[in-house]
């Protein structure tokens, strides 16, 4: 299973329909609520937003909408290809501008299908996509003379959302690959001779 790093988009006209494809990371169901609510938003001068969204380890949970076009032409298509590319913690919405001439049922299937297809290899020649590693929150304190050493430890581990908090102790929280956390907190006990407890 793999999740998207960062946002991309793919346009395409069709008998003067504009349609719009963006890809979001996005790792929960509110998170896409609200990111398909931002788009509607956004797009206020726009004929329908449709939305389509796999989040979890295992995509088991997804979301769709036709936003107004007929049953089954619009959230469907985009839902399987998403689904079909064995990602997850993504949404795509598409946003279609209406051309004046209407495309049919099997028209919208095709032109939304191939929306979801053009903004997937967009993502996929952009190398946007990552393998879904499970990772392990960390939070512990040190003190500036032990700082730089630390520092420099860290960066033999995968290590992301890194925030550091510089007070009278240094506070560093993020996240850790969970196959390297062990490793991680026997490395710090070792540097700091017992001194850095991670939590």
């Amino acid at each position: 299973m793999e999740i998207l790093k960062s946002y991309i988009q793919y346009e395409e006209t069709i008998k003067g329909s504009r349609f719009l494809s963006e890809l979001f990371p996005c790792d929960s169901q509110a998170g896409a609520r609200e990111l398909v609510k931002a788009q509607k938003a956004k797009y206020a001068d726009a004929t329908h937003v449709v939305h389509a969204f796999v989040i979890g380890p295992g995509a088991e949970v997804m979301g769709m909408s036709d936003d107004g076009e007929p049953s089954g032409t619009a959230g469907r298509p985009a839902l399987d290809i998403l689904r079909g590319r064995a990602c997850t913690n993504t949404v795509l919405t598409i946003t279609r501008w209406f051309g004046g001439t209407l495309l049919g049922t099997g028209g919208l299937v095709k032109a939304y299908g191939n929306g979801a297809k053009g903004v997937l290899a967009a993502a996929d020649e952009a190398g946007l996509f990552e393998e879904l590693v499970a990772k392990k929150d960390f939070t512990f304190s040190t003190d500036y003379s032990l700082y730089k050493l630390v520092k420099n430890n860290m960066e033999l581990f995968h290590i992301s959302n890194l925030t550091e908090d510089f007070g009278t102790e240094i506070k560093i929280t993020g996240q850790i690959h969970e196959s390297e956390y062990q490793v991680f907190i026997s490395k710090l006990l070792d540097i700091s001779n017992g001194k850095i407890i991670v939590k």
